[in-house]
C-alpha cells in the first residue's frame, strides 16, 4: 500500500525533534499492580501475617542464650505488650482513616474534586496505613505463640518477635509523624498549587521540546492518505477519558504490519462505548488479537490524569481559581497564585516547538499520526474561563494582562497568534 509521506528528506536533529516518539515513560504491569490505594496496605499485611507465622517458629529452635539482646520478659509481660501494641495501632488506624477523609473532603470542596486521584496515590499516606496494619496484624499473629507454663510444660516466649513488634511500633510512629506533615502541608492552598504546577510544568518540559537552533526550517516527515485507501477502525470499548497512549507500542505494531495508524481522540477526551477510538491504514485484515494489542496501547478511566496530559495540568488550576473566586469563597489570592502559577509553565510553552502530529518509525517513515493537545487551543481556554469569573476582581484582570503582555516578549514566530488571540479576549472586554 502507498502512502503519501512529505517531508522525509532532512536532518537528523530536525527528524528526531518532529517525528520522534514522545518522551514518556512507559507504565508497566508494575506501575499497574501498585497504583490502586489498598496495594501497598494489602502487601503489608500479607509480609505481616506470613513473618508472624515463620519467625516464631524460627525462634524455637535458638537457645535463649542466641536470643539474649531482646525481650526478657515471660509471657504475661508478653501478652501484655502485643496485646497494647495490636490495640493502639488499630485504633491509629481508625483515626489515620477519619484525618484521611476529612482531608478529602476539604480538597474536594476548597480546592478541586480533580485533586482527590492524586492525594490517595501519595506514597507517604499509603504506607502509613500499610505500616499501622502490618503492625496490628503482626501482633497478633505472634501472640498466638506465647506459651505458659500452665498451659505447656516447657513453656514458650517468642522473644525475638515481641521485640520486632516493638521496633514496628517505633516505625509506626515515624510513619505516622510523616503523615501528619503531609495532612498540614497539602491543605496549604499555596502548596496543593506549587505541587500541580511543577507536575505540570515537568510534564511540558517531556511532551514539548526547546526550540534549537540546529533544528532548521525541516519540520519532519508528514503524512496523508489517499483517496481509496482501505482502513479498518477500532471503537472504545469502555467509557472513560483518554489518559495514556503507548506510542512506542503503536509504532512498533504499525512498524511490523506496514501499517499507519491514526487517532481520532486527543489525549484528555472522553469516550464512550462505541465511539470511533483509531484507525488502521493497510491492506490487511484486523484480526482480534490485533485489536486487543491495538487496545491494550491504550488506556481509558473514569478520571483524567496527568500522565501524557498537560491540559489536565491546567485544568485543576484553572478550577481552583474558578472556585476562589466564586462568591461563597471569594478569595481572589489564591486566583492570583494559581494565574501566577499558570504563567510559569506558558512561558515556558511559549518558546517550544510543538509536537508534530507525525510519529515516524527509525527510517523516517510515518506510522502513527496523533493529535497533540495545542497550546493554542490550552492559552485560549485559560484566559477565556479565567478571566470570565474573574472580571468583577480588583486582582485578576491586571495578573492576567501581565501574564499576556509578557507573553508577547517571550513568544517564538508560531506562538505569537496565539497570545494575540488572549490578548483579544481581555481588550473585548476592556472595550465593554
Amino acid at each position: 500500500m502507498q502512502h503519501n509521506n512529505q517531508g522525509a528528506e532532512g536532518t537528523s536533529e530536525s527528524f528526531r525533534i518532529r517525528g520522534s516518539i514522545p518522551d514518556i515513560p512507559r507504565e508497566t504491569r508494575w506501575d499497574r499492580l501498585w497504583r490502586p490505594f489498598w496495594a501497598i496496605p494489602a502487601v503489608s499485611v500479607g509480609a505481616a501475617l506470613v513473618s508472624g507465622f515463620l519467625l516464631p517458629t524460627l525462634e524455637q529452635g535458638l537457645s535463649d542464650a542466641a536470643l539474649g539482646f531482646v525481650f526478657e520478659g515471660g509471657p504475661d509481660a508478653a501478652r501484655e505488650v502485643l496485646g497494647i501494641i495490636a490495640a493502639s495501632t488499630i485504633s491509629v488506624t481508625g483515626l489515620i482513616f477519619s484525618i484521611t477523609l476529612v482531608v478529602l473532603q476539604l480538597v474536594s470542596s476548597q480546592f478541586s474534586p480533580r485533586m482527590l486521584n492524586g492525594f490517595l496515590r501519595n506514597r507517604i499516606v499509603q504506607a502509613t496505613l500499610a505500616m499501622f496494619l502490618g503492625t496490628f496484624v503482626f501482633s497478633l499473629t505472634v501472640i498466638r505463640y506465647v506459651w505458659s507454663e500452665d498451659e505447656d510444660i516447657t513453656g514458650f516466649v517468642p522473644r525475638a518477635s515481641v521485640s520486632v513488634a516493638f521496633l514496628l511500633v517505633l516505625g509506626c510512629l515515624g510513619f505516622f509523624l510523616a503523615f501528619i506533615r503531609f495532612i498540614t502541608s497539602s491543605m496549604r492552598v499555596a502548596n496543593a498549587i506549587s505541587e500541580i504546577g511543577e507536575e505540570t510544568m515537568n510534564l511540558a518540559e517531556r511532551l514539548y521540546p526547546v526550540q534549537g537552533s540546529d533544528a532548521g526550517p525541516v519540520q519532519g516527515p508528514g503524512w496523508s492518505p489517499r483517496p481509496g485507501d482501505t482502513r479498518e477502525e477500532v471503537r472504545a470499548d469502555c467509557h472513560g477519558s483518554l489518559v495514556w497512549i503507548d506510542y512506542r507500542k503503536l509504532v512498533a505494531w504499525s512498524t511490523e504490519h506496514e501499517a499507519v495508524i491514526t487517532f481520532d481522540r486527543p489525549v484528555g477526551d472522553f469516550l464512550v462505548d462505541g465511539q470511533p477510538l483509531l484507525r488502521v491504514w493497510w491492506d490487511g485484515e484486523l484480526s482480534d488479537r490485533d485489536r486487543r494489542v491495538l487496545r491494550s496501547a491504550i488506556e481509558v478511566r473514569t478520571e483524567r490524569e496527568l500522565h501524557q496530559d498537560v491540559a489536565f495540568g491546567f485544568r485543576q488550576l484553572v478550577d481552583i481559581a474558578d472556585r476562589a473566586l466564586s462568591p461563597g469563597i471569594n478569595d481572589p489570592a489564591t486566583a492570583a497564585q494559581c494565574v501566577q502559577e499558570i504563567h510559569r509553565i506558558f512561558r515556558y510553552l511559549v518558546t517550544v516547538i510543538e509536537p508534530s502530529p507525525y510519529i515516524a518509525d527509525d527510517q523516517g517513515r510515518v506510522r502513527v499520526v496523533h493529535q497533540p493537545q495545542r497550546i493554542a487551543d490550552m492559552l485560549h481556554e485559560v484566559i477565556g474561563e479565567i478571566h470570565l469569573y474573574g472580571s468583577q476582581s480588583a486582582m485578576i484582570p491586571r495578573l492576567l494582562r501581565t501574564m499576556v503582555d509578557d507573553l508577547m516578549t517571550a513568544a517564538t514566530d508560531h506562538c505569537l497568534p496565539a497570545v494575540e488571540r488572549a490578548r483579544r479576549i481581555l481588550d473585548d472586554d476592556a472595550h465593554v
